[in-house]
Formats: structure tokens, sequence, C-alpha cells
């Protein structure tokens, strides 16, 4: 976009200051091994409040993803909104892409930070991350929320007509849009009303490309998709042993519901599904009042109580 102004820029400036607002400052953490990773963390941490970890999903940086729900979290916790490897301020010169390279890059982050104990909430490829810190880093991770990730996933699935997208390739090219055909795409997949994707500008949308998504490192996000599914399946997951509420969207069309009902049975006693209707993919902005009832009303609980039963709200 040629343009002076941005409307994606004006934006983040406002949730930078809405953040700043809620208490929480920019931290840049350097783990000497050619990795930086940025977060969003709480100026103060007292010890009466349970600590916090906000993993987000693909897209933009982590201060887009959550500005509306972490504002509604931090009077109650301590918080710690990281972008992940490769989105908004952190990036690493190692050529590793898993999952479990990101949650061992997250957990040295914040061991840095001298934080042992917390709880996270893990959104879209986010719940891949953070399902590995639970299960690699079980005497650290108290509590796990798992929004909207198909951890359960097998490499078969992908040819099996589980997806819409059935090619990893034209998938990853779709999840990390770079061109306005491409975003489009993909909000017709993400939103519980696709329609809407056809009613933004398209000067709107390569300003969001430019300047949201960012048009750097879109390689390296790609190959983090492809690695997701590589040599996956479920007998070789490991099950959970903390108490894990999963939240779905009713109409998610990237990851589908048979997906939720899958992790909840793979995990079994410790796991409960609730299902958000009237919602696609990204329920942290179609729902966020009701999304942020379900995280506060589980993490905040003294003894969280998981039934077999599956919920809706």
């Amino acid at each position: 976009m040629t343009g002076c102004f941005s409307f994606s820029e004006a934006i983040e400036r406002t949730y930078k200051s809405g953040f700043k607002r809620s208490g929480l400052r920019s931290v840049t953490i350097d783990l000497k091994d050619g990795t930086v990773v940025h977060f969003w963390v709480s100026k103060t941490r007292p010890e009466s409040k349970p600590n916090l970890l906000l993993i987000h999903g693909l897209g933009a940086s982590a201060i887009w993803q959550w500005y509306d729900v972490a504002r509604r979290l931090a009077p109650h916790f301590n918080l710690f909104v990281p972008d992940l490897v490769f989105f908004g301020g952190s990036s690493t010169t190692r050529p590793e892409r898993s999952d479990i390279f990101q949650a061992q890059t997250l957990m040295r982050a914040l061991e840095a930070q001298s934080v042992k104990r917390f709880s996270l909430v893990g959104l879209s490829y986010g719940g891949f991350v953070g399902y590995r810190m639970a299960s690699m880093f079980g005497d650290a991770v108290e509590r796990v929320v798992i929004c909207c990730a198909a951890v359960c996933v097998e490499e078969k699935d992908m040819k099996a007509g589980v997806f819409k997208v059935s090619d990893l390739d034209e998938a990853a090219k779709i999840l990390v849009p770079e061109s306005v055909e491409k975003l489009r795409e993909l909000m017709g997949y993400i939103f519980y009303r696709p329609a809407l994707a056809r009613m933004v500008p398209p000067c709107l949308l390569h300003d969001f490309i430019d300047h949201a998504l960012s048009r750097e490192n879109v390689e390296e996000k790609r190959e983090l998709i492809k690695a997701i599914p590589k040599d996956r399946i479920i007998a070789e997951i490991p099950k959970l042993t903390q108490q894990t509420l999963i939240i779905w969207g009713e109409h998610d069309q990237v990851f589908p519901l048979e997906m939720g009902k899958r992790l909840e049975k793979h995990i079994g006693d410790n796991g409960r599904l609730v299902v958000i209707k009237r919602t696609g993919h990204i329920f942290n902005f179609e729902r966020p009042k009701t999304y942020y009832k379900l995280l506060k009303s589980f993490l905040l609980q003294t003894k969280p109580q998981i039934t077999d039963t599956n919920g809706s709200v």
C-alpha cells in the first residue's frame, strides 16, 4: 500500500496503548542462541495472582489476537503474552520449525523471567504449542486450555478429506496469505459469517497484509504449518495429566468440531469440551465476552471440576 496512512498501524498503536493501560509492558528475552522472544507481561506480579501464559495462533502478532481477552484477564492474573518465533518481535536463526521447538523456546523465556508455575491458554496453532508445553513440562504447567487446535490430527487426515483443503501446500498458502485473494479465502474459512470477507475494501486487506500479518518470515511460518501433521499419529500423542478445558467454535471450518471431540476422547477424564455456538474458528473475536467468561471460570476455580458431559454456550 503506497498511502501515508496505515489503518492497521493505527489499530496496533491503539492496542499497545490499551495493553499499557491494563498494566502490561513490553519485554524482550534474548536466549543467547540466536533466538529472541518478545512478550507483553504484567508490570507487577503479586504472589496472590496466578501466572497465565496466552499463546497466539497463526496470523498477526499476539497483541492483535489477545487484545480484548487479555485486558479482561489482566486484573485477575499475572499475564505473559508472547509472540511466537517468526511472529511480531520474536525471531530465531535456528533451523527448527516444530511445535516442540516453540514450546521449548517459550519455557526457556519464562524461566528467564523466574516463572516457575503457570497455567496456559493455546489458541489454534498456539494450542499445539501449549499442549506440548503441558506434556513436556508437567511440573510447571498447572491448568490447560486448548482452543480450536487439532492436536489429534494424523498425517493421513490430510488425504482423507477431513479438512476443507486437503493439500498441505495450498493450506499453508491460505493460512499465511500474501495476496488479497488468499486473505479473502482465509476469512471465508475463519468467520462464522464468511460473507463479511467480501465487504472489506481491497485497500484495507493490502494494508493488513503489509502491516499486521507482515510479509516477513512467510516461508518460515508455512514451514511451521507443514511440520504439524508430519509423521503424527494419535497413539504417540501424550495424554495430559492436567485438568484441561477444550474450547471450539460450533462452525469451525479450519479445524472441524470433530477434531475437538477427538481430543476430548484422547485426554479422557482430565478433559472437557465446550462448544461456543454461532462462531467459527476465531471466536476470540466473534464472542470475546463468552470466551473470557469460560477462561476465567475454569482458570480461577479452586478445584476445577471436569466432567464427561459436553457443554455448549
